[in-house]
């Protein structure tokens, strides 16, 4: 079990972010966290990555360069959040010195941060972006199989909220981002297993009993890639016991669920 002492994030405190799909501008140096779990994510991670590769992670051709592009983006920003660079190698807050596989641009990712990163592509002539790569140690109820290949509104079809306007909504807030200006939401989530792998395929029930003690949040990033005009979608899970929670983010909790 891989649960944070604190929430690094916890959006639902904010009434400004209960409007879907609610993101907010976000600093470029602010896009990606290491968190009090850091060693223990990644540990997971590297598991699932060595046992299950087909499971988490997938790049079709045409993703290939937009892959590599985020690498070389991701690498840039190491050093600040702690890790060291040398030649081919880079050494981790955990100690752990990972090879640059610029073969494997996915995997590397996966085995260098907390972060899932999922590639969106918009091919010419067409009216939404398509999920082309990905690597997903953490999905929370999707599995990613079921979505490469497919564009957005396909992708959130099991989502009731995810109508043909909120569809069209995103589609317009992906054409409209710029390289220098990310974005981020945040979500919440309920579970009773706190598993960080946790695929489910197409509407299939979610597991709800026992009053979902472990919440789960994302913290979901959109920011786009320079020169392949890629959009990346990260997400870093936070997951936390109920019981554990700030007295602030237990009271937001509970006026929602009331």
């Amino acid at each position: 079990m891989i649960l944070n002492a604190r929430l690094p994030f916890a959006p639902w405190v904010d009434p400004t972010r209960h409007r879907l799909p609610g993101v907010m501008p976000l600093a470029r140096a602010d896009w990606l966290l290491i968190s009090d779990v850091y060693a223990a994510q990644m540990a997971e991670r590297a598991r699932l990555l060595t046992e299950r590769p087909a499971d988490v992670l997938a790049c079709l051709p045409q993703a290939q360069a937009a892959a590599a592009e985020l690498l070389d983006a991701v690498l840039h920003d190491l050093p600040a959040l702690g890790f060291t660079m040398t030649q081919g190698h880079a050494t981790c807050p955990d100690g752990r010195a990972v090879a640059l596989d610029r073969d494997q641009p996915l995997r590397t990712l996966g085995l260098l941060l907390q972060e899932d990163f999922c590639i969106l592509q918009k091919p010419e002539g067409a009216v939404e972006h398509i999920l082309t790569g990905a690597v997903l140690c953490f999905p929370s109820s999707w599995t990613l199989s079921e979505k490469l290949g497919k564009p957005l509104l396909r992708i959130h079809m099991p989502v009731a909220s995810y109508d043909t306007q909120m569809g069209a909504r995103v589609q317009r807030m992906f054409d409209a981002i710029r390289p220098e200006q990310p974005l981020w939401r945040a979500n919440l989530l309920r579970y009773t297993n706190p598993a960080l792998y946790q695929p489910r395929p197409e509407f299939a029930p979610k597991d709800k009993r026992d009053g979902g003690d472990f919440i789960r949040s994302e913290r979901q990033c959109l920011l786009r890639l320079p020169v392949s005009r890629a959009v990346v979608f990260s997400i870093h899970t936070a997951q936390i016991n109920r019981s554990d929670l700030r007295p602030q983010e237990a009271q937001a909790l509970a006026r929602i669920e009331s």
